[in-house]
């Protein structure tokens, strides 16, 4: 027996990859979750890979089942094909398709054989050895946070400006209102002042405070 690393590479950005340990003798649908595992995505959706070459070039398919479309050759099923069946040289290429309408592609290439004499086996495979940069999130944030923020964001209506912050402007015409009321104010006092002044019927009349 033997374990293999795969490099697994984002298609759109070969910084992000993962690598992943998997035992030769287990399967394609094996190493289908162990890859959605690595970046964080669901078990929801289809999936396929296919052989591959140094170029990339897209070969048969290994797929997680028959679907509704035209095959130049039938398709290999996940659960019965066996990995190491499938490893032609060590330097073997895969391309792996998830959720057919995000077409999600990840390429994947083996890095490493570890003999059964020199691999661990005290762990559980298949497993994650490695994760290099941030990956691409399946469903954007709301999809991360679930459908609580996005009940949150409605009642509060986060796209608009926050509580106790008007849009810009307002605040400055609240302050202009609020100085012209103590304007008014103050030239109401002004009068009564004036008033109890020429009448006489001021407080403590006569002395100084």
């Amino acid at each position: 027996m033997a374990v293999l690393k795969f490099r697994v590479y984002w298609e759109e950005d070969d910084a992000i990859y993962r690598d992943v340990l998997v035992k030769h003798t287990q399967n394609f649908q094996d190493l289908h979750t162990i890859i959605l595992k690595a970046f964080e995505f669901d078990q929801k959706h289809d999936a396929t890979f296919y052989r591959s070459n140094d170029t990339w070039q897209r070969g048969r398919e290994i797929s997680k089942e028959v679907y509704d479309r035209a095959y130049k050759v039938a398709p290999l099923l996940m659960a019965e094909t066996i990995i190491g069946t499938e490893i032609i040289d060590t330097n073997q290429h895969f391309i792996y398709e998830y959720d057919f309408v995000k077409s999600w592609s990840f390429l994947i290439q083996l890095i490493q054989v570890i003999k059964n004499s020199d691999a661990d086996m005290t762990l559980e495979y298949p497993l994650v050895s490695r994760i290099e940069g941030v990956g691409p999130m399946q469903y954007g944030t709301k999809g991360l946070l679930g459908e609580k923020f996005a009940d949150i964001e409605e009642k509060y209506d986060l796209n608009e400006g926050a509580d106790g912050f008007g849009e810009e402007g307002e605040e400055d015409a609240h302050a202009s209102d609020d100085s012209d009321d103590a304007e008014d104010s103050d030239e109401e006092d002004a009068d009564d002042n004036k008033q109890d002044n020429e009448s006489g019927s001021g407080f403590f009349e006569g002395e100084a405070f």
